[in-house]
C-alpha cells in the first residue's frame, strides 16, 4: 500500500502540498508525544495490556482527519487516497526516529497498523467526495452526517480487528478473547479519536489550516495525560512485582516463580475468554499468591505448597490475603489469595488459574522444566480433577503449553 502510494504521488505530483505538509507535521508531533509516553512508562512486558490501545490520540486523529479531509477553507481539495497514505507513514516515520534510534519498537507494527485503518477510512471517503457523487446523493445535511458516523464506525471496527490480529501474531493468545478485549475498549478512547479525527476535517473545512492549532493544544494535553497515567500503573505494577519477589529473596520460594505464574496464568486467562481489567486482576494476585509463606517458620521445600496437607494450605493462604490486604493492592485481589486453598467449586476463575498454574510450576520444577517434566506435572494436574483443579483450567493449560514448548 505504502509503495502504491508513493508511486502516485511520485507520477502525479503532491496535491496542495501546504495542507499535506501540516498535517504531516501534526501527525509526527503526536508520534513524538507518543513515544515519550512509552519511555515514561516504562512499558514492562508482563504488566502491559493485551491490545496496544491507542496512546497517540493525537496522531491518529490527525491521519482520520486528513483522510476524511473533502474541503479546506471552503475549497476543494483533490489530494486523493494514495496522497493521504503517503502522507501518513511520512509522519509516523518522522514522528518514530527517536523510538528506532534508541532499538526500541515494534515501531513497523504500530505504522502498519495506522495505515491500514487510515487507508481504510481514505478509500470509502475520498473517491466519493472526490467524484462528486456523496454531495450530490446526501448532500451537507443529515444524510452526509450518518454517512461519516457509519464510517468512523467501520474504521473503528478495522483498527480492532487489525489490534487484534496483530497481538495474536506477537503473543500467539487465541485471537476471539483479543478481538472482544478490542471491541470493549471501543467506547472509550477509541470513539473519542473517530469524532475528534471526524470534527477536526469540518472544522478545516470551514476555518482552513488554523484549526489544526486549535486542536493541537487539547489534544497534546489528552496525550501528555495518558502517558502520565500508564506511568503510574507501571509504576503501580512494578511495586506489585517487587512485593512478589519477598518470598525469593527470603528463600521460601525457587527464583522467578511468581512471574512464572503470574505469566503462565495470563495466558491460560486469555485462553479461556479473559480480559480487561479480570486478567488485571488474575496477574496481581499470581504475583502475590505465594506471600502468606512469609510467615512460616520454615520454610516449605522449595516452596512447593501444592504438597502440604489441605489445612496447611488454606492457612498459608489466609495469612497471605491478610497480608496483601495491608498493602493497599484491590480487595479482589486479597480475595483470590485467601480462597487458593479451597476446593475450586467454590473458588472464583481467576483462583482456579492461579491454583493450577501454582501446582504445575511446583511440580514441573520451575524453569528448567523440560517436555518431559511438564508433560507429568499435567498428568498429575489431570489426576485431580475430581476435587482440586478445574477441569476447563488444565485443559487450556495444557494448550498454552502446547504453543510454548512447541
Amino acid at each position: 500500500m505504502t509503495a502504491a502510494a508513493l508511486a502516485w504521488v511520485v507520477a502525479r505530483g503532491v496535491a496542495q502540498p501546504g495542507n499535506a505538509l501540516a498535517f504531516g507535521v501534526f501527525i509526527a508531533v503526536g508520534e513524538l508525544a507518543r513515544w515519550g509516553n512509552v519511555r515514561r512508562a516504562g512499558e514492562s512486558p508482563l504488566l502491559a495490556g493485551a491490545g496496544g490501545r491507542e496512546s497517540a490520540p493525537l496522531g491518529a486523529a490527525g491521519a482520520l482527519a486528513y483522510a476524511l479531509l473533502g474541503d479546506c477553507a471552503g475549497e476543494r481539495t483533490g489530494h486523493g487516497a494514495f496522497q493521504v497514505v503517503a502522507v501518513v507513514v511520512a509522519g509516523a516515520l518522522v514522528g518514530a526516529v527517536p523510538q528506532v534510534a534508541r532499538g526500541r519498537g515494534p515501531v513497523l507494527d504500530h505504522v502498519a497498523r495506522r495505515v491500514m485503518t487510515v487507508g481504510f477510512a481514505a478509500v470509502c471517503f475520498q473517491p466519493l467526495y472526490g467524484s462528486g457523487e456523496l454531495e450530490r446523493r446526501l448532500g451537507h445535511g443529515s444524510g452526509y452526517a450518518l454517512f461519516l458516523a457509519l464510517l468512523l464506525l467501520l474504521t473503528a471496527l478495522c483498527d480492532a480487528v487489525l489490534a487484534a490480529v496483530l497481538m495474536r501474531a506477537r503473543t500467539g493468545h487465541p485471537f476471539g478473547p483479543l478481538l472482544r478485549d478490542e471491541l470493549r475498549a471501543l467506547p472509550g478512547i477509541g470513539s473519542a479519536v473517530c469524532a475528534t479525527g471526524a470534527v477536526m476535517a469540518l472544522a478545516v473545512a470551514v476555518a482552513g489550516m488554523w484549526a489544526l492549532p486549535v486542536f493541537c493544544v487539547p489534544l497534546l494535553l489528552t496525550q501528555l495525560s495518558l502517558g502520565r497515567y500508564a506511568a503510574v500503573r507501571a509504576t503501580y505494577g512494578q511495586t506489585i512485582a517487587s512485593l512478589a519477589r519477598a518470598t525469593e529473596v527470603a528463600g521460601y520460594t525457587r527464583p522467578g516463580h511468581a512471574h512464572r505464574v503470574a505469566a503462565l496464568s495470563t495466558a491460560v486467562g486469555r485462553e479461556m475468554g479473559l480480559s480487561g481489567a479480570e486478567l488485571t486482576l488474575l496477574e496481581h494476585a499470581a504475583l502475590m499468591h505465594d506471600i502468606g509463606q512469609l510467615s512460616l517458620v520454615d520454610p516449605v521445600p522449595e516452596g512447593a505448597t501444592s504438597s502440604l496437607p489441605a489445612a496447611e494450605q488454606r492457612r498459608i493462604a489466609l495469612l497471605g490475603g491478610a497480608v496483601v490486604r495491608q498493602t493497599g493492592v484491590p480487595a479482589a485481589v486479597a480475595a483470590v489469595v485467601e480462597q487458593q486453598a479451597d476446593p475450586y467449586r467454590d473458588q472464583p476463575l481467576a483462583a482456579r488459574i492461579v491454583r493450577a498454574v501454582n501446582a504445575y510450576d511446583d511440580l514441573a520444577g520451575g524453569s528448567g522444566a523440560g517436555a518431559g517434566g511438564a508433560l507429568a506435572a499435567l498428568e498429575q494436574l489431570r489426576l485431580g480433577t475430581g476435587r482440586d483443579y478445574q477441569p476447563e483450567v488444565v485443559e487450556s493449560l495444557a494448550r498454552v503449553l502446547g504453543r510454548v514448548l512447541a
